[in-house]
């Protein structure tokens, strides 16, 4: 490999990357952005009290009631996957230069995130820091790291320099995740750096540039599995079908990976759940700025109303899916993520769960996000859930029924109403039936 130039900090890889200048969005039409200070009275998320994964690790810690083991060129990797309850599974691999260990990312030692539904852990081989984001039930995500150095008592420290790229337009005006698709660079050293953020509404031929991709992907292009710097020609891998991985094995060597896996099912499931918790994050937000107002009287003000009533459109829409691009056949993931990730549920006395994954024209064989059932959703304001909760019955209901809300077939939309009923204890009573 030549020598590595660094275009660099940009945009975000993923659940801790950096964002920035120059980015082409690809992903579908922005939405609106929380647009008052991230310390307005209503938020206060500097010095707010937190209540998150990794806050409550800490007090574990702190206590004595947990301990961390430092275990080779991993670290204290596996041992806080392990008390975070972050599967080893989720592992997906990145070597676009994009984070703030990016003088440690090369293709041959990409980095390594872990996530579940609310924690995310990216781990350098060879870096002095572990870095860990964690979505507050109230506050949206907080950013940690934890020195990679063994012996004395390890802590994890809150980072709010990551916000220079966590804060932005592409996270809808609040502290949050993405991914970053990034386009090949030629090695002319004017060149400058391009990609864009990705998720469900993107197309695959978009997605996962400067990503490892395991698994298969039918006869279909994305960006993954390709190198990104010095590249002779930028533009000779877009649209082609890249190689197949099975194993990173064929890539890298694995010493201090937990997986030999960048599963193509886990970055899918990444992709949605990214952008799905700055939603879940702006929406309340916006309920608490808007009820801060005269002391709650501004709420019904009808330019107020709308703010909140814009924000859970725009969250419903993609809660639901209504403009996820359509998924190509062959896609299967080489790992036992898919496995792992649909077992959890909740199941409703049918078995039926919003985690089982289809991957047949779509992610999920139910087309509502497993997102519903986290602390940051039930956390959300009674303002905020109320106008959140109408707009899923108006599109589940049937009572919208233009494009493109009339991909959702009525058995899907009966059967999604079904499942939160037996598996959402706050569910409005008036989701009955579904018969239109």
């Amino acid at each position: 490999m030549t020598a590595r130039r660094r275009p660099g900090r940009w945009l975000a890889g993923a659940a801790l990357f950096a964002a920035a200048a120059a980015a082409t969005e690809v992903a579908g039409q922005r939405g609106g952005a929380f647009r008052a200070s991230r310390d307005h009275p209503a938020i206060e998320y500097s010095d707010g009290p937190v209540s998150d994964a990794v806050a409550a690790l800490n007090r574990r810690l702190a206590a004595g009631e947990s301990a961390l083991t430092f275990e080779g060129r991993s670290g204290y990797l596996l041992s806080v996957l392990d008390a975070l309850a972050v599967p080893v599974e989720s592992q997906v691999a990145v070597f676009s230069p994009t984070s703030n260990q990016d003088d440690l990312i090369t293709s041959e030692n990409p980095r390594a995130i872990f996530f579940n539904d609310t924690v995310a852990v990216g781990w350098v081989r060879d870096a002095d820091l572990l870095e860990v984001a964690a979505q507050d039930p109230r506050q949206g995500v907080i950013f940690y790291a934890i020195p990679q150095t063994p012996g004395g008592e390890p802590r994890f420290t809150r980072n709010d320099r990551c916000l220079a790229c966590h804060l932005s337009w592409d996270t809808l005006g609040v502290p949050g995740l993405q991914v970053l698709s990034m386009a090949p660079l030629s090695p002319d050293p004017n060149a400058y750096a391009t990609g864009f953020v990705t998720d469900h509404r993107s197309r695959l031929v978009d997605r996962w540039g400067g990503w490892y991709v395991t698994g298969t992907h039918g006869d279909t292009a994305h960006m993954g599995n390709v190198e990104v710097l010095d590249v002779p020609d930028p533009d000779a891998t877009f649209g082609v079908v890249p190689p197949v991985l099975e194993s990173l094995a064929e890539r890298i060597d694995l010493d201090g990976y937990p997986s030999p896996y960048s599963d193509v099912v886990a970055l899918l499931v990444l992709d949605h759940q990214t952008h799905m918790t700055n939603l879940i994050t702006r929406m309340g937000w916006e309920a608490r700025r808007v009820a801060f107002r005269d002391e709650g009287r501004s709420t019904g003000d009808p330019r107020f109303a709308e703010i909140v009533r814009d924000a859970a459109v725009e969250l419903v829409d993609y809660l639901l899916f209504v403009d996820e691009a359509p998924l190509p056949d062959g896609v299967s993931g080489a790992s036992r993520f898919r496995e792992r990730f649909s077992a959890r549920g909740p199941h409703d006395d049918r078995g039926r769960s919003l985690r089982e994954i289809s991957l047949d024209g779509r992610l999920f064989r139910y087309p509502c996000s497993y997102m519903i059932y986290t602390a940051a959703f039930d956390a959300l304001p009674e303002l905020a859930k109320e106008a959140v909760y109408a707009r899923m019955w108006e599109v589940l209901s049937g009572s919208i029924a233009e494009a493109p809300y009339d991909r959702l077939e009525l058995a899907d939309r009966r059967a999604i109403v079904e499942i939160l009923q037996a598996t959402k204890p706050d569910l409005p009573d008036y989701f009955g039936g579904v018969v239109r």
